[in-house]
């Protein structure tokens, strides 16, 4: 057992050292605030305080831990090992030359998104706000590294010690934003849509509108068999994420009540796990919210625990505040829509810290690395480039042992139009991937 020494045990304290000795490391470990008992202690010992006391490993402490509330804060960002490091510390004796319980705390937390920020045009915290696309480390897991590095200043202090063996892990997720491009959207919707075709004499689009409903051709949204295939040929078990809402500028899914597209998220559920994708209107009124879980959840005659909000639209603390309040247990929001990346700096689950109330709650967050609309709408990057970038994620992920996870939609499988090709790409991720996790 390693026993940590510091001079107040607060909860921002126990938190990060319970994400980094716990969740990441997998060592047995106690925090202590009693100096005597940690002197005569015979064992691995770490201290975190400002100034070494024995011959202990000692982290130098920086101060955002003992805090309360949320201030601006100055992290000194600096170059560290071909990374980037944050809240230096100046102390000679300190294993680090900063606070990697304060930086990790910071970027786990979200600190920066309780401060005041430009939101984007839909309300949220964008990638180019971030400290992490700022001073170059976004495309880093900052936070597993440094727990390896830490891992690495214990051994050398404890050589037998033992840690619980770390496994690469993939997760694709498929968020069903429009079950069907043209298909059971109800007479109205098809008219508007006709009109809109002919307005920008598309008349290609037209015509496979009027295709689809005559049942001559398949809806090109309709990618399932495909999707259902692939889990088949690789083993995959995804997640599902449906968009459960009423009809809105945002939220535009087949009606809730259309026994097909029920029928089709019922089909979903029997090969893959299914969760709640809450509206873009739902972050304007919780009752929305409880609604589409509650709908979801008579129709799978099961409990929803899973969510991710569509449009990625996050804000601290009051999206997670909501989920917990119907006792949704994992969230997968955690990224940028604008940037792939580790937006909280890890590869791993983690349960969210309210910043707020200064508390550790029960919602465990899975961080996602990439997006296709992020490389396909936002970054305009073409097929090959696409899978050049996911693959250097899935390399990083990797090289920490991490858990990635990648979000597809079901229109992006359709190989069709502004998609051709995508189908490859998934495909092609999909191989890399399990590839490494099975080396």
């Amino acid at each position: 057992m390693i026993l940590i020494y510091t001079h107040k045990i607060t909860k921002r304290v126990q938190y990060i050292f319970k994400l980094y000795f716990e969740l990441l490391l997998g060592v047995e470990y106690k925090i202590t605030s009693k100096l005597e008992g940690f002197q005569s202690f015979d064992g691995l010992k770490v201290s975190y305080t400002k100034k070494k006391i024995d011959d202990e490993i000692h982290f130098c402490s920086s101060g955002l831990l003992f805090e309360t509330g949320i201030e601006g804060q100055e992290p000194g960002y600096f170059p560290f090992e071909e990374n980037v490091a944050f809240f230096p510390v100046y102390e000679k004796t300190s294993a680090l030359p900063f606070d990697p319980f304060a930086a990790g705390f910071y970027l786990v937390a979200r600190y920066e998104e309780y401060l005041p920020y430009m939101k984007d045009k839909f309300d949220r915290f964008d990638a180019a706000q971030s400290a992490s696309t700022k001073h170059g480390f976004l495309h880093k897991p900052l936070v597993n590294i440094w727990a390896e590095k830490i891992k690495g200043i214990l051994q050398t202090k404890a050589p037998d010690i033992i840690f619980s063996e770390r496994i690469f892990k993939f997760v694709p997720t498929i968020d069903i934003d429009s079950a069907y491009s043209y298909k059971y959207k109800g007479t109205v919707r098809n008219i508007g849509g006709i009109a809109k075709s002919l307005a920008k004499f598309d008349f290609r689009e037209m015509l496979e509108r009027v295709k689809v409903l005559a049942g001559i051709t398949k809806d090109p949204f309709d990618t399932y068999s495909l999707q259902l295939k692939l889990q088949k040929k690789y083993g995959l078990f995804p997640i599902y994420f449906i968009l459960f809402a009423d009809y809105g500028k945002f939220d535009k899914n087949i009606p809730v009540h259309n026994s097909k597209f029920q029928r089709l998220v019922k089909s979903l559920a029997d090969y893959a796990e299914v969760g709640i994708h809450p509206s873009y209107e739902s972050n304007y009124g919780p009752d929305k919210l409880k609604l589409e879980t509650e709908r979801l959840s008579k129709i799978l005659n099961r409990e929803i625990t899973k969510s991710r909000q569509h449009f990625l639209k996050l804000t601290f603390p009051n999206t997670y505040r909501n989920l917990i309040n119907l006792d949704i247990s994992d969230d997968y929001t955690m990224g940028y829509a604008s940037e792939p990346g580790f937006r909280a700096g890890i590869c791993d689950p983690f349960y969210f810290y309210d910043l707020d109330l200064e508390t550790e709650t029960k919602l465990k967050i899975h961080p996602f690395q990439v997006m296709e609309g992020t490389l396909k709408d936002y970054m305009h990057l073409s097929n090959e480039q696409s899978l050049i970038r996911i693959k250097k994620l899935i390399d990083e992920v990797k090289a920490v042992n991490g858990t990635f996870i990648s979000i597809w939609h079901n229109e992006s499988l359709s190989n069709s139009k502004r998609w051709a090709g995508w189908h490859e790409v998934y495909e092609e991720m999909i191989e890399y991937a399990l590839g490494l996790r099975d080396e």
